[in-house]
């Protein structure tokens, strides 16, 4: 029989052995539930932009959405005659033919105001729009088959409008010093679902090309747009507005923008677009895919910024745990689970924050307040837990680089991946080289 020593070691139990490292599974798992409210603040943040467009929906759909100007367009209709082999006329078709500009001139001045619906802003404009230029007499005879009927009598001019709501005065017409107004709709299908004509009674036997000035005074919201259907179109926009976005097909050849508006200058040759000088309406035109302009944009782009903040909610939740658990684990204090989910509920708030006040602020100063309101809390509650102050500025000092690193990633734009992934890459090191003298057991 051995001897037994009074003085052996006491055996440990598995929750001592073990108890670090299953604590540090349970506050993992306790992460990956804090990404539920995440998701749901992501969704939160998807409800008010929605809701953001309704609202501007509501405004422009009152006053006068989105126009885009298509024309004008010399519509000359005629008969298609066909006959059997005998020469007997058996059906007779009624087609189109259209005829764009040699040259197009458009001048603008577009005044943008910004108008409220609750908590949201809106970008309405009034806009008075010149637009001058010569189309060449019809030549029929490329276009269409012999023997047709052309109906010269019953040609008209459109100017395609998509909200006709939006035209504020009668629209004038000077065709080779003949003055006229138009009249709504458009007669004949193939140059817009919506817009104005006038009919004209075109002589045949005229040889000398045919003037045109059309005087529009038009409102709308949030962008103002032109089709080129000149062989040359050139297109001059001034306005008030500081914060244009200038989009579509092309963008101007000449611009000056300054904190006292902009001004901006459109050259388009026939040659930039994919569609020909006249056509007849066996052939289907896009004239959409051409279309270019402006944007009138409010520099505001809090919900964007707010849904990429929210894409880091892991980061800021698992180092706020890492150094709360290392601090732990020097200390006699002990920190219960539930107190790591006040302390992460606390982290996902801030989004909450940060979305609510930047509607009603800009996003940098909402940002500022929302960070140091969580730093706040977070601080003061860790401090409570270890009773040192010592600890609670380094949780508040971990979270402060946290939200500062954050902050310049959103500021950035062709840079954010890069600076994003280099700042991660050094936080992770930073916990590696923390973490490889813990004794987990």
């Amino acid at each position: 029989m051995e001897p037994t020593s009074e003085f052996a070691a006491p055996v440990s139990s598995f929750m001592q052995r073990y108890g670090t490292s299953l604590k540090g599974v349970v506050i993992f798992f306790l992460m990956l539930i804090l990404l539920i409210p995440t998701v749901m603040i992501q969704d939160l943040i998807s409800e008010r932009e929605n809701r953001q467009n309704e609202a501007i929906f509501e405004v422009s759909s009152k006053w006068g959405q989105s126009q885009t100007l298509s024309g004008p367009v010399l519509i000359v209709p005629y008969e298609q005659v066909t006959r059997n082999n005998e020469g007997r006329e058996i059906a007779r078709d009624l087609k189109l033919a259209y005829f764009l500009p040699d040259e197009l001139a458009v001048n603008g001045a577009v005044s943008p105001e910004k108008r409220h619906r609750g908590i949201f802003d809106v970008v309405l404009y009034s806009s008075r729009i010149t637009l001058e230029g010569i189309i060449a007499p019809p030549v029929m005879e490329k276009l269409i088959a012999s023997g047709s009927a052309v109906q010269w009598d019953k040609a008209v001019l459109a100017l395609g409008i998509p909200d006709l709501r939006g035209l504020e005065d009668q629209v004038k017409l000077s065709w080779n010093d003949r003055s006229t107004v138009f009249d709504p709709g458009i007669p004949y299908a193939g140059v817009a679902e919506s817009g104005i004509h006038v009919p004209l009674a075109l002589d045949p036997a005229a040889t000398g090309p045919y003037r045109f000035r059309i005087e529009v005074a038009i409102k709308g919201s949030r962008s103002l747009f032109f089709t080129p259907v000149g062989k040359v179109t050139d297109v001059k926009l001034t306005s008030p507005w500081a914060d244009p976005s200038f989009t579509g097909a092309f963008l101007p050849s000449q611009k000056n923008v300054s904190a006292s508006g902009f001004e901006a200058a459109w050259k388009v040759l026939n040659l930039n677009r994919n569609y020909p000088q006249q056509w007849t309406s066996d052939q289907q035109i896009r004239f959409g895919d051409s279309a270019f302009g402006v944007d009138f944009l409010l520099p505001v782009d809090n919900y964007q910024k707010s849904m990429r903040s929210v894409k880091y909610a892991v980061l800021f939740i698992a180092l706020t745990f890492l150094t709360v658990f290392f601090i732990e684990m020097r200390q006699r204090n002990r920190v219960h689970p539930f107190q790591y989910a006040l302390i992460g509920l606390a982290l996902v708030i801030f989004y909450t924050l940060l979305v609510s006040i930047s509607e009603h602020l800009s996003f940098n100063p909402a940002y500022a307040i929302a960070a140091a309101m969580t730093i706040g809390l977070t601080g003061l509650y860790t401090r409570s837990l270890f009773a040192s102050g010592r600890m609670a500025l380094l949780v508040s000092g971990t979270l402060a680089v946290l939200y500062g690193f954050l902050f310049v990633v959103l500021q950035q734009q062709d840079y954010a991946l890069l600076t994003g992934s280099l700042g991660l890459f050094f936080i992770l090191a930073a916990i590696m080289y923390v973490s490889r003298k813990i004794t987990w057991q």
